[in-house]
């Protein structure tokens, strides 16, 4: 084969042939439509040899198997047909695979992904190993598509039509055990033995047909079928409020597939493909992919950032203890933590066990790896073991004078070169670095709440963060499985700052009668994952609105707040999830425990609750703040592109994927639209509401956020 070849054969004296698969020039093998050929030219040399007794595919990766199709593919088609017409090409490659005439095993280890799981399902056989890195699943529908290469076709005939439907339409992507049991790997294996199990499994031939447990017999059955369906159209139309038009036509292809054949399944997989390729949501959906890999890729800064072999923590609460857990956990790196009395420490301590043995009872990860994730976390009283922290993160109390004592005793007691970084939500980094002896190697890592499930956090440097400590703090967000954005030090940064506007405009109608209910419900059919009312009582009502007075006197009335409503639900004890009692009553225990709205909020505030406001209207008013602001962020320099900012929304506080961040949104409708509707909005309900400078001239100039980005995707295309 050419050296350019991404797959290459070698037959064994044993006359087994071994296909490996190993992208040229690249850390993860995915499938390009040029390897198109490749693969051809081999299954034919497969079929010409007579000697052969059967086949394997393996990556000559060390640790991924295929994570996927390269989406670039998909960008460069202009029509559907074309999309289409690359499903096709795919479907007929995964045939060619199934219909080789002796044994097919795919021995699998790591991401096995998408079209990588599509080719998987083509074999035979199928072994994979236990390694925590391995991972299968077809997680299309995130990009707004379906699997185009038979995968929904495959994949209810090997695993169960309610397994596959679940898979599809969530993405999940099932563990080694996980996989085996639900019958979707014939065996797993160490890795060190991943080859000779494969062997030997394409030595007892190819697999009889398997038999489903009865649950999913049950379900195949036409009652059993038409019953599943119809749950699960129901159970995905009020999940995705027709958002993600993939998931319905998922649903569509799998049933036509079982009721109709494999040939009519394969057919209107091939076109929802290239329907779907086309939609609005795929694209803001790949968009996001495409910006979030970009800023993986990226330091932050023009420096280079400084090794990182030992973290600090300052406080042992909620929030120092998911710093602790995601920097030992995902960063591998040994963390210390301090605070003033042997309870913080051992809550921090908690935090982790807790959740790692979650892990362990899932068999996700194995009581060894467990406690050698504990081991690397230790806490005290006082600074012993900070004097060789690369990087402390302190994450006290929100007051400046005690972050400022903070900065001088890691000063005094850490190393020349450890840097400071306050996960503060809302005070001015140069003021808590304005008394600092290095204010140089003082920074914002403003983290999300929780911790280990939030993907976000900023990155706030003052005016004198020296570049190095930038690239090193974003080096660290990365370790700990994070998305840094970089943003400006101003009051609120920018997630907050464009989330308060939202927030208190919900308050608002709150005050002018709507109910809880009908205020959540519309922004969850907007897109939100949750409502603003129910996120306030999600953050903590108190914390939550600690940073409007801080916004109100940086940038003025248009961040003012009901603040006796807040002052007298504050003053009944209600603070939200946290103690049970919020807009919300929440009578269980735990996070899943049914909510109530309060009929008692009403009272408290004064509020006759009647429904004036269509869904629509509401929504309009809350997100219209949220997008204002957004783009006040880009004119003031607080986010460095419109791609940070849409990264922001949707990752910082849930902004509607499927309409692409804050940005994209806009460029959708137009600026045009955006400041008519700004200024009907300002006439009826006040001046707050008057859309920015930059929007009016961008509308009047007609220019769009995302141009230059645009324009830099075309020529990518283009070249490609």
């Amino acid at each position: 084969m050419e050296s350019t070849s991404a797959f290459y054969l070698h037959v064994r004296p044993d006359n087994i042939a071994v296909v490996t698969i190993d992208v040229p020039d690249e850390k993860m093998n995915t499938l390009k439509a040029e390897f198109g050929p490749q693969v051809r030219a081999i299954l034919r040399q497969i079929r010409d040899n007579k000697a052969l007794e059967g086949v394997v595919f393996i990556s000559g990766k060390p640790d991924n198997f295929i994570a996927g199709a390269d989406i670039n593919m998909i960008a460069a088609c202009k029509t559907a047909q074309e999309a289409e017409q690359l499903a096709r090409q795919g479907q007929q490659i995964m045939a060619d695979i199934h219909g080789l005439p002796v044994p097919v095993v795919a021995a699998i280890h790591g991401p096995c992904l998408g079209g990588g799981l599509e080719l998987v399902l083509a074999c035979h056989r199928r072994v994979c190993t236990d390694s925590p890195k391995t991972m299968l699943g077809l997680p299309e529908v995130q990009l707004g598509l379906l699997p185009g290469s038979g995968g929904t076709q495959r994949l209810p005939r090997r695993v169960g039509v309610s397994t596959a439907l679940e898979m599809i339409l969530t993405g999940k992507q099932l563990r080694p055990r996980q996989a085996l049991k639900a019958g979707l790997v014939d065996d797993v294996v160490p890795s060190s033995i991943l080859l000779e199990a494969a062997v030997a499994l394409v030595k007892k031939g190819r697999a009889s047909e398997r038999r489903l447990p009865v649950r999913e017999r049950v379900l195949a059955g036409p009652l059993g079928r038409a019953l599943l369906f119809k749950m699960v159209s129901k159970q995905t139309g009020q999940k995705t409020h027709g958002n993600y038009p993939a998931a319905q036509r998922i649903i569509d292809v799998i049933r036509t597939g079982l009721e109709q054949g494999s040939a009519s399944g394969y057919d209107a997989e091939a076109k929802a493909f290239g329907e779907l390729a086309m939609t609005p949501q795929s694209a803001a959906l790949r968009g996001i992919f495409f910006a979030s890999t970009e800023l993986k890729k990226e330091t932050g800064s023009e420096a280079q950032p400084q090794p990182l072999r030992a973290v600090g923590i300052l406080g042992g609460g909620l929030m120092g203890g998911g710093i602790a857990y995601v920097t030992a956990s995902k960063g591998k790196l040994p963390v210390r933590i301090k605070d003033i009395n042997e309870k913080g420490i051992n809550h921090a301590l908690k935090y982790s066990w807790d959740l790692l043995e979650k892990k362990v009872r899932r068999r996700h990860i194995k009581p060894t790896e467990r406690d050698s994730q504990m081991a690397l976390i230790s806490g005290a009283t006082d600074y012993r073991g900070f004097h060789n922290r690369d990087i402390v993160v302190e994450a006290v109390f929100e007051d400046l004078a005690l972050k400022q004592k903070m900065v001088a005793e890691v000063e005094q007691h850490a190393a020349p070169q450890t840097i400071f970084a306050s996960n503060t939500s809302s005070l001015p980094i140069g003021d808590i670095a304005a008394n600092a002896a290095r204010p140089e190697q003082v920074i914002g890592l403003h983290y999300f709440s929780p911790v280990d499930k939030m993907p976000l956090v900023e990155v706030i440097p003052h005016a004198g963060t020296s570049a190095q400590t930038i690239a090193t703090t974003v080096q660290l967000a990365k370790k700990q499985g994070k998305t840094p954005i970089v943003v400006a030090d101003c009051a609120g940064f920018y997630v907050n700052r464009i989330l308060a506007p939202y927030m208190n405009e919900a308050m608002r109608c709150l005050m002018e009668g709507e109910s809880i209910e009908h205020i959540d419900e519309a922004l969850v059919k907007f897109g939100f994952p949750v409502g603003p009312i129910q996120l306030l009582d999600e953050v903590g009502i108190d914390v939550g609105t600690k940073i409007i007075p801080v916004l109100e006197q940086a940038y003025g009335s248009r961040f003012s707040a009901p603040h006796e409503a807040v002052a007298a639900i504050l003053k009944d004890d209600r603070k939200g999830r946290k103690n049970g009692r919020g807009f919300y009553l929440y009578p269980g225990k735990g996070r899943k425990s049914k909510k109530q709205p309060d009929p008692a909020i009403y009272a408290l505030t004064g509020v006759k609750p009647v429904n004036r406001l269509t869904g629509a209207q509401i929504a309009e008013r809350c997100v219209m703040m949220m997008l204002n602001e957004a783009a006040r962020c880009l004119d003031e320099g607080v986010v460095r592109s419109p791609r940070d900012g849409d990264i922001g929304g949707v990752f910082g506080i849930g902004f509607p994927p499927f309409l692409g961040g804050p940005f994209r949104y806009m460029d959708t409708l137009g600026a045009g639209e955006v400041v008519a509707t700004l200024q009907r909005l300002a006439a009826q309900y006040g001046e707050r509401f008057a859309p920015c400078e930059r929007l009016v001239r961008m509308a009047e100039e007609r220019l769009v956020f995302w141009s230059a980005v645009n324009q830099k995707e075309k020529t990518e295309v283009k070249q490609e």
